[in-house]
């Protein structure tokens, strides 16, 4: 070993001790603060946004900011844990996007809880089962899933975070090849989003809609002539071989969650509001609704019309817009959206994903 190499090995030893003992010291300051604010919500996500994105301004490189953001989203997660890990109820089984999201906002620490159906994580969280959910809201392949909009209307639970997470669909199985194969299981959406590259490579397969991706892996592990299409964590949980990574159709693939709790979040300084509406059946109702955001300046980033289930040809509008709902803005174009529409439901005012 050169003399060279040695001195550096010895200076990262004498840095790692340095980041432990820093470690020691922010987990005890941590602890400080969740013993002042017993009884009080002690996560506070406008807070972890701001961090996480003060400290990808701060950072010199060479890592980048994703993987700063990475390490300091794990060792929020760790600190927060030791007053007392969040209950975290997900989209399960265990190896979904959905628990990826999960793993991906809140770090590792917290006990996540794979539920059934979104309805079930709706569900947990209300009864208090559960502290956070994390529900899928749109796939920007797929669009808007339907079952967690009409929950959001219906349910009293608010969104205070969002997680974008790219999905990238691996095409695994217990063989070694892909000439062994003769049948092909996934979620529906994840068919769907392979639909050119199985059309190109497997036309000849029969693919099979299944509950989850996950499912569909546990069913590709018990039967070595079938395939899955699922994310990475399902083949390393249940030991499958990728056969062939990322075969999406769309390279940015990227599918939307919410976090859903008992309260939203404060202002974190870029926040985005999300709520629900119905107009007056009238003409030019919609207009009418929309430009108190254009006055007040309030950028609108989705509008999506859904049935309202109320009676025939009725709908509601479920509509992103940038900002907090207490920014003087945003506050004034809420308040006269208000007077003008038949219902109006904030969903929640969050911090744009951070991470």
């Amino acid at each position: 070993m050169s003399d060279e190499l040695l001195k550096l090995r010895n200076e990262i030893d004498r840095i790692d001790e340095e980041i432990l003992a820093r470690l020691a010291e922010r987990a005890r300051c941590a602890q400080r603060v969740g013993e002042i604010k017993r009884g009080v919500m002690y996560y506070r996500p406008e807070r972890e946004a701001q961090v996480l994105r003060r400290l990808a301004e701060l950072n010199p490189g060479p890592l980048s900011a994703d993987a700063v953001k990475t390490i300091f989203r794990e060792v929020m997660s760790a600190c927060l844990g030791l007053e007392q890990p969040l209950r975290v109820a997900y989209l399960g089984p265990a190896g979904t996007f959905s628990e990826s999201a999960s793993r991906k906002h809140f770090g590792s620490a917290p006990n996540f809880m794979p539920m059934a159906a979104i309805d079930d994580v709706f569900r947990a969280v209300e009864a208090g089962n559960a502290d956070y959910g994390v529900v899928p809201v749109e796939n920007s392949t797929e669009g808007a899933v339907g079952g967690t909009l009409d929950l959001l209307l219906a349910n009293p639970l608010q969104v205070c975070g969002e997680v974008r997470l790219r999905i990238h669909q691996q095409l695994m199985s217990r063989a070694e090849g892909i000439g062994a194969a003769r049948r092909i299981y996934s979620h529906a959406q994840s068919l769907a989003q392979c639909h050119e590259w199985l059309n190109r490579n497997l036309p000849h397969l029969p693919r099979i809609p299944v509950a989850s991706n996950a499912e569909a892996a546990r069913m590709a592990s018990e039967d070595p002539e079938s395939c899955a299409i699922a994310g990475e964590a399902a083949a390393q949980l249940y030991g499958l071989n990728i056969l062939a990574p990322n075969i999406e159709d769309d390279p940015n693939n990227t599918t939307r969650f919410l976090v859903i709790a008992d309260h939203d979040a404060g202002q974190s300084g870029q926040d985005r509001t999300s709520l629900v509406f119905s107009t007056p059946n009238r003409p030019g109702a919609i207009h009418g609704l929309l430009e108190p955001l254009a006055r007040h300046g309030v950028d609108l980033t989705k509008l999506q019309s859904r049935p309202a289930r109320s009676g025939l040809w009725e709908y509601v509008f479920y509509a992103d817009i940038n900002g907090h709902r207490e920014d003087a803005q945003v506050a004034a174009a809420l308040q006269e959206l208000n007077e003008r529409a038949a219902f109006v439901k904030i969903i929640g005012s969050y911090p744009v994903a951070a991470i």
